[in-house]
């Protein structure tokens, strides 16, 4: 497929995303209230953490998701991640002078081949990338994603979180949205939304939690260690699934264009820096 055929395909995939995410905002938009059940780890057994000590990103844990280069309407870089008092940051800018040449970078990375797990809880604590045309996120899946089965027993791409709503401005802002995929990204894509959640504080200057549970009968989401949402839709998957963390810009063949998150050419090129900082990621297993 030529370049332009790929661009317009992108355009019309991001359209669509756009118009389906208008839609939720209106019909699925939910408090995040703390009235659900609470987490409990005590009697589970950590089987993954990360703290983000030291100076450097622990290769032997993380690699680059999907390989560095071309990602949606940017670059993926590992020159886009730095460890920094017990925080990864994954920074989103635009570079003149970028490894792959001019354009908006950012990063992706994930823990296939080091750390897999089948069921348990998954959790990270983290500050939301300020700014528009992008989003961060924190989610799950495994290569049988792009395996058209009719069901997700195969594996699904779990959405703890993800964060495109900067651009609504200050006081409407304070979202993410929880979603679930499988059947692969084509035609047969199937997909599903938990809600988007509204938070009590401003996820983008406070550290908040984002958790899955997920047992072989069911998912359920957590906010901050309150259940916020649950499911079994699609048939849960019944494959060992891996952790990742990354930040999209919108568009596509590393040309920006309006998406769910806006457009990111509306920030100034020189000035404009965005900062994902996760301060931990968690796994356990049920006791159960």
């Amino acid at each position: 497929m030529g370049f332009n055929k790929r661009l317009l395909r992108a355009k019309l995939e991001n359209a669509a995303i756009t118009l389906v995410n208008r839609l939720l905002l209106i019909f699925n938009l939910k408090d995040a209230e703390r009235t659900g059940e609470k987490i409990n780890t005590d009697e589970m057994l950590l089987t993954f953490e990360d703290h983000f000590e030291g100076n450097m990103l622990n290769e032997n844990i993380w690699r680059a998701h999907n390989s560095y280069g071309v990602r949606k309407g940017g670059w993926w870089s590992p020159s886009q991640l730095r460890v920094e008092d017990s925080n990864l940051i994954i920074t989103t800018e635009y570079r003149e002078k970028g490894e792959f040449g001019p354009g908006w970078y950012t990063c992706g990375i994930e823990t296939e081949d080091s750390f897999e797990q089948l069921y348990g809880y998954f959790e990270c604590r983290c500050k939301l990338a300020k700014g528009q045309g992008l989003w961060s996120a924190f989610w799950m899946m495994n290569e049988n994603v792009n395996k058209v089965a009719g069901h997700s027993e195969n594996g699904a791409e779990i959405d703890i979180f993800e964060s495109p709503f900067w651009y609504r401005g200050k006081d409407k802002r304070n979202l993410v949205t929880l979603n679930l995929h499988y059947n692969g990204y084509g035609i047969f894509t199937r997909y599903k939304n938990l809600g988007i959640f509204s938070l009590d504080n401003d996820p983008y200057e406070n550290y908040n939690t984002y958790g899955v549970k997920w047992t072989p009968d069911a998912y359920t989401f957590y906010i901050n260690g309150y259940a916020v949402a649950g499911t079994s839709w699609g048939g849960v998957s019944r494959k060992p699934e891996y952790l990742i963390l990354s930040c999209e810009v919108d568009g596509g063949d590393a040309v920006p264009t309006r998406g769910w998150s806006g457009c990111i050419e509306k920030n100034d090129r020189k000035s404009f820096r965005a900062e994902f900082i996760v301060d931990y990621v968690r796994a356990y297993e049920l006791s159960e």
